[in-house]
């Protein structure tokens, strides 16, 4: 069972299966992986006597060799998915850690942690800084129009002679 387990992991680069299962598929897959990342023939032929499937001794020395070249140890990852209806037993994702995409991209995009003290100690900025550190935008301080009044809106005297008729 582990060594079908572990050629369909491999070729598909995650299972879902009972989170026992897949505790034990870690310690049955991770040596193979170690090996796989030296290529000789002693290698292939002990790999291929735990997994008895040609295609995934393939993939294995071939895509999941050069992904997992620079890493340490810690192939895989285990997610716990909750518990299965039929029986309640708890679930679990096994997946190469290199081969996630998504997480991969996240992580690329994440900014690196800056260590942080929980004191909160630091210089403090003078408001004097924090008026030239903080830019200035346009929508903060609208430009107000100043306009003449216009002719309509000015006030008349009793001098003017536009019209008005005092007899």
């Amino acid at each position: 069972m582990l060594s079908n387990m572990a050629s369909s992991l491999i070729l598909h680069k995650r299972i879902e299966t009972t989170l026992a299962k897949a505790k034990e598929l870690r310690k049955y897959v991770e040596p193979l992986l170690t090996r796989a990342k030296e290529d000789s023939t002693h290698n292939r032929r002990i790999v291929f006597s735990y997994l008895n499937d040609k295609a995934s001794t393939k993939e294995l020395f071939g895509a999941v060799s050069d992904k997992i070249a620079s890493r340490p140890g810690g192939y895989t990852r285990i997610i716990k998915l909750g518990n299965r209806l039929g029986d309640a037993a708890e679930t679990a994702l096994i997946e190469l850690v290199d081969f996630n995409d998504a997480l991969l991209l996240a992580n690329a995009d994440k900014p690196a942690k800056t260590r942080r003290s929980r004191r909160g100690g630091g210089k403090k900025e003078t408001s004097a800084e924090a008026d030239v550190a903080a830019p200035v935008k346009k929508e903060d301080h609208p430009v107000v129009e100043e306009s003449a009044p216009a002719a309509e809106e000015a006030p008349k005297t009793e001098d003017s002679s536009e019209g008005t008729d005092k007899e």
